[in-house]
C-alpha cells in the first residue's frame, strides 16, 4: 500500500496517477473523483480534512491529463472514458481497498455511476454531485430533462482566444473566468479562487492537455440513464439549485431513478465543487451517508 504524506505517484490500471490521502487508513475509505480537467486541488485541503475528521480515510487524485498524473499530447488523448473508470478501480487496488465510498462531481459523477453499475462489490456508498445521467433537451437521450441554460450556452458560443497556456497569470484569469460562468449566486472569494487556480497551474504538467483532452473523450459503454436501476449502492445526490449545465431537474431525476437514493438540494449553488458556504451541509451529509452505508453493509 502506498505510504502516507504528501501527494505521491502510484501505478493504477497500468498508468501513473498522483494521489494524496487524509486521515487514518484504518477508517472507511472515501475516494473523490474530480470533473472535466479537474486536478485534485479542486477538492480543497480543508474540505478533505473535514471529511477525515469524520473518521474517514480520504483519497483525492489527479485524473489523467491533470496535475501530476500521466499526461498526453494536447488534443489527442489515447484513452477513453472507460479507461478513466478503470483507473478508479485500479486506485482501489493500489491502496488495497476492497471497497470504498465513491464521491464524484460532474464528469466524475458520471464515472462514479459507471463504477457502481459495473463494479458493485467495490462501492460501499455513492455520492453524486453536480452531475447527470446524460445531457438533456431536444435531440438528446433525455429530452425530458432541461438543456444547458441560455446564459451558459451564450458563454459557450462566444469567440474568445484561448490563453497562452505557459503564462501563469493568463491561465489563472482563464480558469477563474470559466469557474465564474458555471457558478451559482453564492458570494465568491475571488482572491481565494485565484490562489487555487495558481496552485493548479503550478502543479500541472501540461495545462493545454488538462484544459482540452477530457472534452474529447469518447464514450465506450451503454447509456447511463437506462441502467440507473442497476445501482445497488446507497446513493446520495447533492445538486445545486442554480446549476446551469445540468439544471436541478437532472439531480431530481438521478434521485428518482436510482433505487433508494436521497436528494439534498444545495441552494444557490451552480455547477461547481461544493463552495465553502455549503460545506456545513455537504460534509455532515457525506459523513452520515457513508456511515449508514458502512453499517448496513456490515463493513
Amino acid at each position: 500500500m502506498p505510504g502516507k504524506g504528501g501527494p505521491k505517484t502510484v501505478t493504477a490500471n497500468g498508468v501513473e496517477l498522483c494521489v494524496e490521502t487524509f486521515g487514518d487508513d484504518a477508517c472507511p475509505a472515501i475516494l473523490l473523483i474530480g470533473g472535466n480537467g479537474g486536478a485534485m486541488d479542486y477538492w480543497e485541503d480543508d474540505f478533505c480534512r473535514l471529511l477525515a475528521e469524520g473518521a474517514r480515510f480520504v483519497l483525492r487524485y489527479d485524473l489523467r491529463d491533470t496535475g501530476q498524473s500521466v499526461t498526453y499530447e494536447a488534443g489527442a488523448p489515447p484513452y477513453t472514458g472507460g479507461d478513466l473508470v478503470a483507473d478508479v478501480v485500479g486506485l482501489l487496488d493500489a491502496f488495497g481497498l476492497a471497497r470504498a465510498s465513491i464521491v464524484g462531481v460532474s464528469m466524475g459523477g458520471a464515472m462514479a455511476q459507471v463504477v457502481a453499475i459495473e463494479h458493485p462489490a467495490r462501492v460501499a456508498a455513492l455520492v453524486l454531485m453536480s452531475t447527470s445521467s446524460g445531457p438533456g433537451g431536444a435531440g438528446s437521450d433525455s429530452p425530458d430533462l432541461p438543456p444547458v441554460s441560455a446564459k451558459l450556452q451564450a458563454h459557450f458560443a462566444r469567440e474568445v482566444a484561448e490563453p497562452d497556456w505557459s503564462r501563469r497569470d493568463a491561465v489563472i484569469d482563464h480558469l477563474v473566468a470559466e469557474e465564474r460562468a458555471y457558478a451559482g449566486s453564492l458570494p465568491r472569494d475571488e482572491d481565494a479562487r485565484r490562489a487555487l487556480a495558481g496552485r493548479v497551474f503550478d502543479r500541472t504538467i501540461d495545462m493545454a492537455s488538462s484544459a482540452k483532452n477530457h472534452a474529447l473523450l469518447r464514450g465506450d459503454g451503454e447509456p447511463l440513464r437506462p441502467r440507473l436501476g442497476l445501482i445497488r449502492a446507497p446513493t446520495l445526490v447533492l445538486h445545486g439549485t442554480e446549476d446551469p449545465l445540468f439544471p436541478y431537474a437532472h439531480g431530481v431525476a438521478l434521485a428518482a431513478e436510482i433505487p433508494g437514493a436521497e436528494l439534498v438540494p444545495l441552494a444557490g449553488v451552480g455547477h461547481e465543487y461544493p463552495p465553502r458556504a455549503v460545506w456545513r451541509i455537504v460534509v455532515p451529509a457525506i459523513v452520515r451517508h457513508t456511515a449508514r452505508a458502512t453499517a448496513e453493509s456490515g463493513g
